[in-house]
């Protein structure tokens, strides 16, 4: 029987150069101070990104302030800090100017701008205090620059916290950005590479959506549409970049994507990579969850996990009628496996981001500690030593 909510407060504005209505939408968040949240790596600033907003806003007679200092895996201190530059300079709303992190952290930075004490206190798992926010997040303008995390459609900001390996999601009603601008032409910067990663993870994204058991008729429709659009897209948008035709179909993905992230959720194969990521955060979350993958489906595969079959015909592959039900399964890893090749992805491995067999157990422990939750939702039962042979599969 179904059984569901359905909540998405986000004004969503999608389409090449929409990023020029936000000189006079009136749908800006109510305020004449704003906080831009740009990465560290200077590339808004490279390519002109932040002076257009900034001019934008002005337009709307908004002042700003920015914060650079977002990682590629965003921590707590730096969430805590912009924060605290918030209370002190009378912001009224946050801008998120940039990829899926930087988006992340303005959430949070959003969250305890309004809120006392530090980000870590209101984690619920790990070693988080548990605390509930007294006060809404001020509102955000989300404006994604690349195609992949579909955080300008959820709540949710994963953030590091510092000198630790604790990574984990978070979210409420509140830290749904206000208004979001998806203009596909912001991505055409992204480079092939970064655009694979981006790409990758908004098929995950998808995928796992359709396999949770929370799912709901909304989150299987809009995830079927993003693997079919990312298995048949992605290739042309890694190898020509410049294709805007391509670009605005990604773009739309991980849209839907992260819509699917609202009605449903990621399952545990996150989980595992966020142990991955926190552990080493040189390595891009799309990467870990790539590298991953083949070992972490397979395991559903063999467990005989039906939608496995669903997801292999979204991606274009032809199941005679006779097949039995696991081999659906392993249609969907034949399909992965081709995606993974023809994103150029298919030549890294774990050890290239200096992961070694030996932290194999611990990197099981922090995954069902810190983000257990999504285990619940998993639709095959995973227990400790099931996490361990994935990683030590992924490892081989």
């Amino acid at each position: 029987m179904l059984n569901f909510q359905y909540f998405m407060p986000t004004r969503l504005v999608f389409g090449p150069d929409t990023l020029d209505q936000l000189g006079d939408t009136p749908y800006l968040p109510r305020g004449k101070k704003a906080m831009i949240v740009i990465g560290e790596s200077g590339a808004m600033i490279k390519q002109g990104y932040l002076s257009r907003v900034q001019g934008l806003l002005a337009k709307q007679e908004v002042q700003t302030i920015v914060f650079d200092k977002i990682a590629p895996n965003p921590e707590s201190d730096d969430v805590d800090e912009a924060a605290k530059i918030c209370r002190e300079t009378g912001v009224d709303f946050l801008v998120g100017l940039g990829g899926g992190s930087t988006i992340d952290s303005a959430k949070a930075i959003a969250l305890m701008a309004a809120n006392p004490g530090t980000y870590w206190d209101y984690m619920q798992s790990g070693s988080g205090g548990g605390k509930m926010p007294e006060r809404d997040a001020l509102p955000l303008v989300a404006i994604p620059t690349t195609a992949g995390t579909g955080t300008e459609a959820d709540p949710w900001a994963v953030i590091t916290r510092s000198d630790s390996a604790e990574k984990i999601g978070w979210g409420n009603d509140s830290t749904f950005p206000a208004l979001s601008i998806v203009d596909p032409v912001l991505t055409i910067s992204v480079p092939p590479r970064q655009t694979a990663y981006t790409g990758m993870d908004a098929f995950f994204h998808a995928t796992e959506a359709y396999l949770a058991t929370c799912r709901q008729p909304a989150s299987d429709m809009l995830a079927l549409e993003a693997v079919h659009l990312i298995a048949h897209t992605l290739p042309e948008a890694v190898a020509n970049p410049e294709n805007l035709e391509a670009r605005t179909v990604m773009a739309w993905a991980s849209t839907a994507a992260g819509l699917c992230e609202s009605y449903s959720s990621c399952i545990s194969h996150h989980s595992l990579e966020h142990a991955l990521s926190a552990f080493h955060p040189d390595l891009p979350h799309g990467a870990g969850l790539v590298l991953i993958s083949k070992a972490y489906f397979g395991f559903l595969a063999a467990r005989g996990e039906e939608r496995l079959g669903d997801l292999a015909l979204a991606m274009g592959d032809t199941l005679e009628e006779n097949l039995e039900e696991e081999v659906s399964g392993v249609a969907f890893l034949d399909a992965l496996d081709k995606l993974i090749t023809e994103t150029g992805l298919a030549d890294e491995k774990l050890s290239d981001y200096g992961v070694t067999r030996e932290e194999i157990p611990f990197l099981a422990e922090n995954a069902l500690t810190t983000m257990g939750a999504l285990f619940d939702i998993t639709p095959v039962s995973m227990g400790i030593e099931d996490v361990i042979a994935i990683y030590e599969a992924a490892y081989e």
